[in-house]
């Protein structure tokens, strides 16, 4: 099987996006019958929900959602406008609230990171990896 791809445009939208995106995702995978396992697939809407949260709390908003599926992987990928890259939040971080994404990520995922967008335009995309039998759960 070749992999198959699905893309959402969001043009840097931040109302209702979390659950656009999640919905999205939700019937990707119910269409591609990527896990019989409930657990798996609400672990993925967990780690869809944290990267775009990202987006629009640290970037203005996601510009784009592709979900790649092949055998061997489930990759998303979440463009959006902003050059920062992601990082763990330090000590001098702590009055601002949340920031446990990145560790959600850390745990779940084979593999995630970030790369600038292509052709000069402005931002970059955050990706990240499961096995094709859902996330790897804690270690």
């Amino acid at each position: 099987m070749a992999e198959q791809t699905r893309r959402l445009v969001l043009g840097g939208a931040t109302a209702g996006v979390v659950g656009r995106c999640r919905d999205f995702t939700r019937r990707a995978l119910a269409d591609w019958q990527w896990s019989q396992e409930a657990h798996a697939v609400e672990d993925v809407l967990l780690l869809v929900s944290e990267v775009v949260t990202n987006a629009c709390l640290h970037a203005g908003g996601p510009r784009e959602l592709v979900l790649r599926h092949s055998p061997e992987r489930l990759r998303v990928e979440v463009s959006d406008g902003s050059t920062e890259l992601p990082r763990r939040r330090g000590p001098g971080d702590r009055a601002l609230p949340g920031g446990h994404g990145l560790i959600v990520l850390e745990r779940l995922t084979r593999s995630w990171g970030s790369v600038p967008s292509p052709d000069g335009v402005t931002g970059k995309t955050v990706w990240l990896e499961v096995p094709a039998k859902g996330p790897l759960g804690p270690g």
